[in-house]
């Protein structure tokens, strides 16, 4: 893979853009008539990523699966990194936004959850979440967690703090939950059985019963987790 392959090559008529992320530039595209747009493009790095992963996404690849030049993307899209920001923005409006309501515990279990869910249904996107955070889509859901937060009596340094607990421990989970889903149900099982196979080296492993999808499953794992972080004074 060229690094050419990843810069912004020249097109007549169109301004040189600035390093940084793209939610901190103007949109300089130019009007266009054909049938691309950045729309369609960032539903097909979706589904490539999906399929893929991140290492599988390029732009050469991107433009394969359009059907189009390499070019032609750079019309809407100034770099791979662009796209990356864009995609982690559109799969986040999948995490559906709850009607706000009185109970701010049930708003923020509702929103974490689904979080959750959207992180494992695309499992290159935990991985993505470090980068800038900008887009429409994470705002409003940012938004939300923040205004329930603010209504169950979080201020300032709580609030922050909780917010970035609340943000990592998704991202956290659904990366160590979809790593262990890519593996197969054995690998979890065969990590288990190593430490059950020596109680006398790990007697609290074994006593608390961890990697035992038996007795703590993930989803009451999670859920667990959520309410100890709203639970810290």
């Amino acid at each position: 893979m060229s690094a050419s392959e990843f810069r912004t090559p020249s097109v007549p008529g169109r301004s040189s853009r600035g390093p940084g992320s793209v939610w901190l530039r103007p949109d300089e595209r130019p009007p266009r008539r054909n049938r691309l747009s950045r729309e369609r493009i960032i539903a097909a790095a979706v589904a490539l990523l999906d399929a893929e992963g991140v290492a599988g996404l390029t732009m050469r690849r991107l433009a394969q699966q359009l059907a189009v030049t390499s070019t032609a993307l750079y019309w809407h899209v100034a770099t791979r990194d662009d796209v990356l920001d864009l995609a982690v923005d559109e799969i986040f409006a999948e995490v559906r936004l709850p009607a706000a309501g009185g109970d701010w515990r049930a708003d923020v279990r509702a929103l974490t959850g689904q979080w959750r869910t959207v992180m494992l249904r695309h499992p290159w996107a935990p991985g993505l979440v470090g980068r800038p955070m900008l887009g429409p889509n994470v705002l409003a859901r940012t938004e939300f967690l923040q205004s329930a937060l603010v209504r169950g009596g979080f201020t300032g340094v709580r609030l922050a703090v909780t917010v970035r607990l609340l943000a990592n421990y998704v991202i956290g989970a659904a990366l160590t939950e979809a790593t262990w889903r890519q593996s197969g149900p054995e690998a979890r099982a065969q990590a288990r059985r190593r430490i059950t196979s020596d109680p006398t080296a790990y007697p609290t492993l074994v006593a608390s019963g961890h990697l035992d999808d038996q007795q703590w499953g993930d989803e009451v794992l999670f859920t667990r987790g959520v309410e100890a972080i709203l639970a810290v004074p």
